[in-house]
C-alpha cells in the first residue's frame, strides 16, 4: 500500500535516513516502526543470507524470504555488504555522509569491531547517532554473551509472575522484551537525531534487552525496592492488589473483567442482576474484596457461567472494563479488528499477496503505509550508484562478495 492508497500524504519522518546492521527480532522491530513513520531504512546485511530471519520458518516466501522475515521487515531497503572487508568499510563511511543514524542490534562486543561505533563513524559525519541494542550492553563481563528474549523473562523475574500459582515457571507467549526494546532502539534514535539537529553532533545510544526487560518490571519492582514485598503468581492471572480483575468462567469458555476501581464495581452487579454483592461485607470494599478473592470468584462465576461469553461481553461492554478470551484466530478474525483496518494485504516482490499487520499508529486518521520486506540486496545497485560507484564497479564488488 502507497502514500496514495493510505490517504495518508507525507509522513513525518520522510526525509530521514537510518542505517542498520540488523538480525532477527529487537532490531528490525525498532526500525520498521522508524521506517513506517516514513524514515529510509537500509538494511545491512551480509551477502551470503543476510538477515538471519530471512531463513526462519517454518513459512517461506522463496530464496531467502520468509514469513517471519516479512513481520519484521516492512517498508525498508536492503542493501548487501561485508562490513570485515576494507571496501565494504570504504561504503559504510560513503553512505554514513548522508545518514542521520546508524543502529545495530549485534552482539555487546561487536559495534566497535565492526566500526559502528561514534569514535569510528564521525569522521565521516560529526551529527551521525549511533545506537546499539544488545542482548546484555556493552563495556561489560557479558558483553560478548549471546542471548535472546526468552532468555531476559526468565533472568529478569517474568517467569515468576506470570501462569498459575502451581504450575512451572511460565514465559509469555510473545516475545515482548524483543518489542519493547525494539521500541526503545526506537526512541533513542529519535531521541539523537533531534538533539545532532540542534547541535551539530551525534553520539552513541545504548539499550540491551536485559535491562529493558528489568524496567518493564515497574511497580512490583519498587514494591520490592522499597518494602520487600514480593510479587508473584496470582490464580486466574489476576492483578496482584486489585479483584476483581482477572479471569472468569462463562458457559463456553473465558473472559477478563477488570473491576478495578469502584465505580466498575458497582456497574458490574448491578449489570449482572446481582446488586446485593455491593453490600455483602465480603465485598462491600477494595481490600474485603481482595481478602475474600476466592469466595467473590466462586461466586461471578456461578453467575457468569450461565451464559456465553458472547452475552457478557455485550452486556458490559462500555460500562465495566471487559474482553473476551481469544485465541489469535479469533483476535486477527474478530470484526472490530478488521473494520479498524488493522489487518491488511499488500503486494509482495514475486507478486503474490502477502497478508500482514497495519501500523497501530494513525496519522490523521488514516493508517501508515505498508510495502513489502525487500528481496536481499534488492537495492544495492542504486545505492552504490547514488555514492558514486559505476555498474562496472557495483559488479565487480559483487563478484567478490563484498556486496
Amino acid at each position: 500500500m502507497d502514500k496514495a492508497e493510505s490517504g495518508v500524504s507525507a509522513l513525518p519522518l520522510s526525509g530521514i535516513r537510518i542505517l542498520s546492521l540488523e538480525q532477527y527480532g529487537a532490531g528490525p522491530y525498532g526500525t520498521m516502526a522508524l521506517a513506517q513513520l516514513g524514515a529510509e531504512v537500509i538494511k545491512l546485511e551480509p551477502p551470503k543470507g543476510g538477515d538471519s530471519s530471512r531463513a526462519t520458518g517454518p513459512y517461506f516466501l522463496g530464496q531467502d524470504d520468509s514469513l517471519f522475515y516479512q513481520s519484521f521487515n516492512l517498508n525498508k531497503r536492503s542493501l548487501t555488504l561485508d562490513l570485515k572487508a576494507p571496501e565494504g568499510q570504504d561504503i559504510l563511511h560513503r553512505l554514513v555522509k548522508s545518514a542521520h543514524a546508524v543502529t545495530n542490534n549485534a552482539r555487546g562486543d561487536q559495534p566497535e569491531k565492526l566500526g559502528l561505533t561514534y569514535a569510528a563513524l564521525s569522521r565521516s559525519n560529526p551529527a551521525i547517532v549511533c545506537v546499539h541494542a544488545s542482548a546484555y550492553g556493552r563495556g561489560n563481563a557479558r558483553e560478548s554473551w549471546p542471548g535472546y528474549d526468552y532468555l531476559m523473562q526468565a533472568e529478569a523475574g517474568f517467569l515468576s509472575v506470570t501462569g498459575e500459582p502451581d504450575a512451572p515457571p511460565t514465559r509469555f507467549g510473545l516475545s515482548m522484551v524483543d518489542f519493547m526494546t525494539g521500541q526503545m532502539l526506537a526512541t533513542a534514535t529519535l531521541a539523537g537525531i533531534t538533539e545532532a539537529r540542534a547541535t551539530g553532533k551525534g553520539r552513541d545510544f545504548d539499550v540491551s534487552l536485559l535491562e529493558a526487560a528489568l524496567h518493564q518490571t515497574s511497580y512490583p519492582a519498587v514494591w520490592y525496592l522499597n518494602e520487600g514485598a514480593i510479587t508473584g503468581r496470582s490464580p486466574r492471572s489476576a492483578h496482584p492488589a486489585v479483584t476483581p480483575s482477572q479471569l472468569f468462567r462463562t458457559a463456553d469458555g473465558w473472559m477478563f473483567i477488570m473491576a478495578q476501581l469502584p465505580k466498575f464495581w458497582a456497574r458490574l452487579v448491578e449489570s449482572i442482576g446481582a446488586p446485593q454483592l455491593a453490600t455483602d461485607p465480603r465485598f462491600a470494599t477494595t481490600p474485603a474484596r481482595l481478602e475474600n478473592r476466592a469466595a467473590l470468584t466462586s461466586t461471578l462465576d456461578a453467575i457468569f457461567m450461565t451464559q456465553p461469553t458472547a452475552h457478557w461481553v455485550t452486556l458490559l461492554g462500555g460500562i465495566c472494563p471487559v474482553a473476551p478470551v481469544n485465541d489469535l484466530a479469533q483476535a486477527l478474525d474478530n470484526p472490530f479488528i478488521r473494520a479498524r483496518g488493522m489487518v491488511e494485504t499488500i503486494p509482495h516482490p514475486d507478486g503474490k499477496p502477502l497478508h500482514t499487520l497495519a501500523s497501530p499508529t494513525l496519522l490523521d486518521g488514516k493508517r501508515l503505509p505498508n510495502r513489502a520486506a525487500p528481496k536481499l540486496g534488492a537495492d544495492t545497485e542504486a545505492l552504490l550508484g547514488e555514492i558514486g560507484f559505476s555498474a562496472q564497479e557495483a559488479a565487480d564488488l559483487k563478484a567478490r562478495a563484498i556486496v
